[in-house]
């Protein structure tokens, strides 16, 4: 068992399928202990029993980020279980596509809610025990479709665009506590993708040849283990920015 993060404890929202999930494994790899939190508490659990498979040590949390109350009460049953809070990884997010011209106010709530205001209720909540820690991280999750602006895709990555925003301005004010703030914008496999994928079999081939590394990302060994870096010692100068990890896209 790696000790690259010993001592961290990092909560990951979306923890139990895609990205987060692979998050949570990469990070507990490492030696952090892992909090799983996730609106399906029997994905959580699972994840955790693999963590715990490996000598990993997790807690999973049922937590719908969209309630305040659930997310405070996931990051208090953290520092209870574990002690503290060294690391937040917001990964949670409702995802709805489609034109400008037929978005619809259930859209933007849904994303709004999962999205921009679920990142901000988080890190308020986390703030007073990531101050404590002294060395602390943020990571935040972006959207290359935000960054690009990918036809389609307007109303989401409007809230993306507004968790990166939001992660600079926490950057400026937080720093000098100690807490360093970036943003992951990532490009792997999840559910999502796979339900699109399934859907437009060509879909897959086309996004790896126009991806120059020539394949999508693995939301363990390519994004979760870039989490680990931002986690622990090796970008302790680090905040404020945007890592793109979209294989060259």
């Amino acid at each position: 068992m790696a000790a690259r993060l010993e001592g961290k404890i990092a909560l990951v929202t979306g923890g139990g399928q895609g990205i987060g999930r692979g998050t949570c494994l990469a990070l507990a790899r490492e030696g952090a202990k892992v909090v799983v939190a996730g609106r399906t508490e029997g994905k959580c659990v699972a994840v955790a029993e693999e963590i715990a498979a490996f000598g990993g040590i997790a807690e999973p949390i049922r937590c719908d980020v969209t309630s305040p109350d659930d997310l405070s009460a996931a990051i208090d049953r953290t520092v209870q279980v574990f002690g503290g809070l060294t690391t937040l990884v917001n990964n949670a997010q409702t995802v709805r596509n489609g034109p400008l011209a037929e978005a619809t106010d259930d859209d933007l709530r849904v994303v709004w809610e999962s999205g921009p205001l679920a990142t901000m209720h988080a890190m308020q909540s986390a703030f007073p025990h990531l101050r404590d820690a002294g060395d602390a991280a943020i990571v935040n999750f972006g959207s290359s479709t935000a960054v690009r602006g990918t036809a389609g895709f307007g109303v989401y990555a409007m809230a993306k665009e507004a968790i990166r925003g939001l992660s600079r301005v926490a950057a400026a004010e937080w720093g000098r506590h100690g807490i360093r703030v970036n943003v992951v914008v990532p490009n792997a496999l999840s559910p999502t993708a796979a339900a699109f994928d399934a859907a437009e079999p060509d879909r897959l081939a086309l996004r790896q040849a126009r991806i120059p590394l020539g394949r999508v990302g693995d939301a363990e060994l390519d994004i979760g283990r870039a989490v680990v870096g931002l986690a622990g010692a090796d970008f302790t100068y680090m905040s404020g920015q945007t890592l793109m990890l979209t294989g060259g896209e």
